[in-house]
């Protein structure tokens, strides 16, 4: 009994500022369920995270959200696939586009998230506005996510869009043409041909274009083959 009421005696910000400490989602759930008073102090130790990484969790679409939503001052979101199952949907995004904290967010990373499509991306997209850096890599975005992208993410700096096979050289033009702060792209594993890379650095001649071999590709073509 002493050593609960030394507990009951902790200031709640106190209590907060241990909950943040904890990396697990699990405990963290765990003690929301103890009394009010931890519930509270949960709640705001998660209001004071300016960064948020799931990969590695299993965590689902209500999970997800309740969590972003409780993180007023989050600037970083990791969301991630990851081989435990980190398994996120277009509803999942809509829910998290609706969080306090989506429009101070300079980093999100979509990657390997296959189960979300342009309609989830282009909601989330559409409340941002101090985004930096993006990585939607492994996923099944067309160009319709890129004129999004373009559109609203004018401090945008890197983007990753490893192995995004359904994005084509017309959605990558309007995307260097109108981010113009953008530093780096990384395109391995898509399908567009190097003509538009050599377009891409036309535009933005700084670009760094990743993998290195792309840039160098673009930059020096193989020579032609004459018949004999």
């Amino acid at each position: 009994m002493d050593e609960e009421a030394a507990i009951d005696r902790l200031p709640l910000d106190l209590l907060a500022y241990i909950f943040s400490l904890v990396t697990s989602f699990t405990v963290l759930g765990q003690a929301s369920g103890v009394c009010k008073k931890w519930r509270k102090a949960v709640n705001q130790s998660m209001a004071r995270r300016e960064s948020l990484s799931f990969a590695g969790w299993k965590m689902d679409d209500d999970s997800t959200s309740r969590l972003v939503h409780l993180a007023y001052n989050l600037k970083e979101l990791d969301i991630s696939r990851s081989r435990w199952g980190c398994h996120i949907t277009d509803n999942g995004l809509y829910q998290i586009a609706s969080a306090r904290c989506v429009s101070n967010l300079n980093s999100v990373s979509l990657w390997g998230m296959t189960a979300i499509t342009d309609s989830g991306v282009v909601q989330l997209i559409s409340r941002t506005s101090s985004l930096q850096h993006l990585n939607i890599g492994g996923t099944f975005i067309t160009d319709e996510s890129l004129f999004a992208i373009a559109e609203r993410c004018h401090h945008l700096k890197t983007i990753g869009m490893w192995c995004c096979r359904h994005v084509t050289e017309r959605g990558l033009l309007v995307l260097v043409n109108k981010c113009r702060k953008l530093e780096s792209i990384n395109l391995w594993g898509t399908r567009v041909p190097v003509d538009c890379f050599i377009a891409l650095l036309t535009i933005s001649p700084a670009l760094q274009i990743k993998p290195m071999e792309l840039l160098l590709n673009a930059q020096n073509p193989p020579p032609l083959l004459h018949a004999v």
